[in-house]
Parts: C-alpha cells; structure tokens; sequence
C-alpha cells in the first residue's frame, strides 16, 4: 500500500461501531472472550508518555508534546513493589515503558529500587540520547546487577531507510551508536522489531541477523526472546470480536496471552495516584482501569478492545520478555 492510499484510509476508517462495546457480550450477541489473571510475572510500569520521537503508528502516540500519562518517581513505584512482595502476588520482572523511560527524571533511581528488590529490570527504550545521558549511571548498575538489568531497544526494519521511514530522519545513526555502547559494555541486550513490512519471519531474523554481524552487536536475532517482532496495531483495519468460543477454534490457550501474567501502572494526567490497567497496550481507556493496587487489578480482563484481538489473540505479540 503506497503512502498515499494509506494516509487516506486513516481518515476514512470503515469500522464496525457496534463491536467492542459490551464487556460481557460481542456485537452479534455472542459470550465474549475474558482473560483470568494466572500468576504476576512481569509488572509494567508506564514512566510516561512523553518521548524525544514521534514514531509513525506509535500504538500509544508518544511524542514530545503527548503527556497523557505522568512521570512516575521511585516512590510511586515502591508502593506497588512492597505490596507485590507482601502478598500473593510475587513479581518476576519489572518492566519499563513510555514514552522514552530515560526521559523521565527519576529513571535512575526508580531502576535502582527495582534491582535492589532482586527482581529484573526490562527497560523498552529507542536507544538514542536520552539513554546516551545516563551512561555513567548504566554502566555502575551494570557492574553492581549484571543481567538483570535487561535494555530493549527498538529497531522497527533492519536497514536505515525503513526505520528512518518509521521514527524519522536522523533516527538511525543515534540508535546504532546507543546499541553498540550496550552491547560492548556487556548489558543484557534485546531488540525489538516490527511485521509491517512485506517480509516473512525468517527473512527479517535474516536481516536484523546480518545487520547485528555488522555492528558487531552481542543479539542473538533467532531467539523470539532476544529479537522480538511485534504485530502492528492498525486501528483502520476491520477485526473480529473473540468470543469464547474462539479459544477451542483458533486452538489457542487464553492462559498464553499477555493480560494472565501481566499489569501495567499509570498516572493519567490530572491523577492524584497512579491506577493499574491490564496491559501495555490500554493506558487511555478507563473501561480498563482496574484500581489503585495489585490487589484490585485480579480480575478477569474481557477481551473488548481491538488491540486484543489485533495484537494478542491473532498477532500472537507480548510486550513481556
């Protein structure tokens, strides 16, 4: 699709307006699909939406100017740490997300509290100078935790054009310059790419293979665990609803996907106290917002948003390592 015919389909979208409405049931009446919450492997937190890009198809469009959702500091952080490790609900990793993670102030501290609690740290960032200004601070976390501080940059194609097509001129350079500083100073490193592009799977694991050998980057891109390839989250695009009954047709265990092992915290703008939604693809819509503790956060998540179906139940993507 050219860049024309694609612009015009965003303004045009020719949705379904009665789907994903009624948490309990899809638009032809049919028992929607819920998620239980199995155990709390990885706890995302959403340090803010603010970010030095403004990424084409950003599934949460950050931007220099977008802060919808605060900076949180260590102690808003510390608070769902401690009740984590109190209760039932352990946590095994930690993850960071934005906006870019290393924009927010209080980052350094926020990822010490995380690694002094021995958990992992899973840090989603663009590589670029806001990482760049704490290298310092990285390095000393490094030497005192070693890999569980895990770094995620984002290589959405594996050539400069594309990825410059996605995060914008003069994005490339910066990013190679940032994943190199990780890699040969010995971090925990794993990228993330994105499907958008007219490859197959083992194509792109070829090219992000090859630029690695390149730069000499320590990313083993045949591990899904290291490499992550996400699915895109076109909201001009028509989905299905997921009825219950899609688990036993698609053959697929609701247990696998994100919202049974994960929760993310926010801080809308305007909030006194950060609240806690069910993953990191739903900060905005308040039909999400689960509460202000883990505790409150146990429920079942209906699957009543496009992402789920675009994103988890047929994309098969997860943001957790």
């Amino acid at each position: 699709m050219n860049l024309t015919v694609q612009a015009l389909c965003k303004q045009t979208p020719n949705l379904d307006s009665q789907k994903f409405i009624d948490p309990k049931l899809t638009a032809d009446g049919q028992a929607r699909a819920s998620v239980s919450l199995t155990r709390l492997e990885t706890l995302w937190f959403n340090t803010g939406t603010l970010c030095n890009l403004h990424c084409d198809n950003c599934y949460i469009e950050s931007s220099p100017t977008n802060d919808r959702l605060s900076y949180l500091n260590a102690t808003e952080v510390g608070v769902f740490l401690d009740e984590s490790s109190e209760s039932d609900l352990p946590v095994q990793t930690i993850g960071l997300t934005g906006g870019e993670p290393f924009m927010n102030p209080d980052i350094v501290p926020i990822l010490e509290r995380i690694l002094m609690d021995d958990l992992k740290a899973l840090v989603l960032t663009n590589g670029m100078r806001p990482m760049m200004r704490h290298e310092k601070a990285l390095m000393k976390l490094r030497a005192h935790f070693g890999d569980r501080l895990i770094v995620r940059v984002s290589i959405d194609h594996y050539t400069e054009m594309l990825h410059e097509m996605k995060r914008g001129p003069g994005s490339w350079a910066p990013m190679i310059k940032g994943l190199k500083f990780l890699s040969d100073n010995g971090f925990a490193l794993h990228a993330a790419g994105r499907t958008a592009w007219m490859e197959s799977e083992a194509d792109l694991r070829a090219g992000y293979a090859d630029l690695f050998a390149a730069e000499d980057i320590a990313i083993d891109a045949q591990d899904p665990a290291m490499m992550v390839l996400f699915p895109e989250l076109d909201d001009t695009i028509e989905v299905p609803e997921i009825t219950k009954a899609c688990w036993d047709i698609l053959k697929i265990n609701p247990d696998a996907m994100m919202c049974a092992t994960a929760r993310m915290v926010v801080k809308r703008k305007g909030d006194d106290r950060a609240t806690v939604v069910p993953c990191t693809l739903l900060p905005y819509d308040e039909r999400f917002t689960m509460g202000r503790s883990l505790a409150d956060s146990t429920g079942a998540v209906p699957l009543n948003h496009p992402h789920c179906t675009r994103f988890c139940v047929l994309g098969g993507g997860s943001c957790s390592s």
